[in-house]
């Protein structure tokens, strides 16, 4: 059998995390060390893997409660490769050290177990009740794999360069910055975009670190059901966890 579809073979790689291509990650997993990936995001596996769709530790479970913010995710043990995607994001596999992380909870594809999260709360400058916007603050020692819509851009934000960004657009940022949550408009019209500029919200970072946004102002559209055809006929497909952003502040 001959087809160009064999130039799309898996990679040969002793990686943990590897990308199959722009779109596809691939995981090895070992036995010793599981990895926490995005519920729905499994494509194929090989090997002898074990999905966990319910993990959840109780501190995440009255954040959610709480906030209404969290990360829905699945446990993948065992040993074998495991494939993630979601909905053709581009992913990107990044370090997270004794810095931190900030980021979209919809842009987390996968990260390590060994990893810790919380939910934190990034306010208006206007002090205005439901303006803010919720993220997850990971720490600690591992990788975790991100998606964007598109190729990215990575911001350094030094002491005397600071960055404004979208806040329909940011993806992720060191924790160690300072982040102001702004609207450049009056008091008064801090619901509606900028005018007719089409601008609305944006966050403020300031200090030593780097600022992720991406090449869009919408969340990946994660209303779209995933797990479709036959599998949802009997009632196993998975519905994402948020919507588009169509351009609307956010709340909590």
């Amino acid at each position: 059998m001959q087809s160009p579809l064999f130039a799309f073979t898996e990679a040969q790689t002793q990686d943990r995390y590897a990308l199959q291509n722009p779109q596809l990650l691939r995981v090895a997993l070992s036995g010793h060390e599981d990895v926490l990936a995005r519920k729905g995001s499994m494509v194929a596996y090989q090997g002898l893997i074990e999905f966990d769709g319910e993990y959840q530790t109780p501190g995440q479970r009255r954040t959610r409660s709480r906030a209404g913010e969290g990360l829905d995710l699945m446990r993948c043990s065992g040993q074998g490769t495991v494939y993630l995607a979601n909905l053709a994001q581009h992913i990107h596999v990044m370090d997270v050290d004794h810095d931190g992380l900030t980021v979209d909870s919809s842009y987390v594809l996968a990260l390590d177990s060994t990893l810790h999260w919380e939910t934190i709360a990034v306010d208006s400058q206007y002090g205005i009740s439901g303006s803010g916007k919720y993220n997850l603050n990971i720490s600690g020692r591992g990788k975790v794999a991100l998606m964007t819509s598109g190729q990215p851009l990575l911001l350094q934000v030094t002491p005397d360069k600071y960055v404004n960004v979208d806040a329909d657009a940011i993806v992720a940022w060191s924790s160690s910055l300072r982040v102001q949550m702004q609207a450049q408009t009056h008091s008064s019209g801090v619901w509606r975009r900028r005018g007719n500029t089409g601008e609305g919200w944006e966050l403020s970072f300031l200090g030593q670190g780097y600022a992720l946004v991406q090449p869009s102002e919408l969340l990946p559209p994660q209303n779209a059901v995933v797990g479709g055809g036959m599998a949802a006929q009997f009632g196993m497909g998975q519905q994402g966890a948020r919507g588009q952003n169509q351009g609307n502040i956010f709340s909590n």
